[in-house]
C-alpha cells in the first residue's frame, strides 16, 4: 500500500493509476478483515469486526485526493497540547480547560498557516476592546 502511495506522492504515477493499483490491496485487506472476524481469536475477531464496519473510512485517502493515508499530521498537531498537559499538570477548572483548548487551537492554526500568533492575539484583544468580532482563523491573510 505505501509503495503505491509513495509512487503517487512522488509523481511517478497519476491519481487514476494510484486508485486502480490500490483496488487489489483494498480487496485483500477487506478479505483479511472478514477472515479475521471468523478466526475464533476473541481479540482478533473484535478488532477485525470493528475495522471492517468502518472499512470505507480506511480507504478515504484512495477516494479523495489530498487525504494522507496516515494520521501523522494530526499526531504532530496534537503534540504541543500533550507536552503542555504533561508540563503544566493540567488545569483546575472547566473554564481553564476551555481557555487552554482554544489557545492551543489558535496557536496550532496560526503555525500551520504561517501566521504570527502574537499578531493574531493583538488583533483579537484590540477587537474585544472595541466590541468588534475577533479576527478569523479560517483564511490565511
Amino acid at each position: 500500500m505505501f509503495l503505491i502511495w509513495h509512487r503517487y506522492e512522488s509523481g511517478e504515477i497519476p491519481w487514476q493509476t494510484f486508485q486502480s493499483e490500490m483496488q487489489p490491496v483494498r480487496d485483500t485487506v477487506n478479505s483479511l478483515l472478514l477472515r479475521g472476524q471468523c478466526s475464533g481469536n476473541k481479540r482478533l475477531t473484535g478488532m477485525c469486526r470493528e475495522l471492517y464496519s468502518h472499512r470505507d473510512w480506511l480507504w478515504t485517502f484512495v477516494e479523495h485526493q489530498g487525504v494522507e493515508p496516515t494520521n501523522n499530521t494530526a499526531e504532530r498537531a496534537l503534540r504541543p497540547a500533550v507536552i503542555y498537559r504533561k508540563l503544566s499538570f493540567g488545569t483546575q477548572s472547566e473554564s481553564g480547560s476551555r481557555f487552554i483548548e482554544r489557545m492551543l487551537t489558535v496557536s496550532e492554526t496560526c503555525r500551520l498557516q504561517k501566521r504570527s500568533i502574537y499578531q493574531w492575539l493583538c488583533a483579537a484583544v484590540e477587537a474585544s476592546l472595541h466590541q468588534q468580532p475577533a479576527p478569523t482563523l479560517l483564511d490565511s491573510p
